[in-house]
């Protein structure tokens, strides 16, 4: 498990009547401000900021298809080809990461072909570099940098 102590990150909540929103700067739109944006809006700024991934090559909430079934996954990154880089499964802090979390952003990495899996709940972070070809997995100290993926 990462120890990865998030940095904070500018946002900006509105509130219209009990409902709570924040401005989600790739979908230019206030968002319901669930725990799990929460977290989602935060992944989203630390990677932008600190891990340097072009926000044009950030999409939330894809749509993919697995089993026949329409998906969607919390946030993707694209490699400047257009392929996928990195795949980010949120849940809210409240959910720990375990095998079946893991399990669950695999299998919808087999038909996306990332070869970073990242999993994060704000409080615990699992990063993997992933080979499908090989079936093979390696746990990472941290997030890879963007210029590191794309050499």
């Amino acid at each position: 498990m990462q120890e990865l102590n998030l940095p904070p990150f500018e946002y900006k909540v509105t509130q219209t009547g009990e409902i709570l929103y924040i401005w989600d700067v790739l979908r230019r739109k206030n968002v319901v401000l669930t725990p799990e944006e929460w977290v989602r809006q935060h992944i989203l700024h630390y990677l932008i900021n600190h891990r340097g991934y072009p926000r044009g090559l950030l999409s939330i909430e894809r749509g993919h298809r697995y089993n026949q079934r329409q998906k969607r996954t919390d946030l993707w990154a694209l490699g400047p080809d257009g392929t996928p880089l990195l795949l980010v499964e949120c849940k809210r802090p409240t959910v720990p990461i375990t095998a079946a979390v893991a399990q669950q952003a695999a299998i919808y990495n087999q038909t996306i072909g990332a070869p970073l899996l990242l999993l994060t709940n704000g409080l615990q972070h699992f990063c993997w570099r992933v080979n499908l070809a090989q079936r093979t997995n390696e746990r990472l100290s941290e997030v890879p940098r963007y210029g590191e993926m794309v050499k």
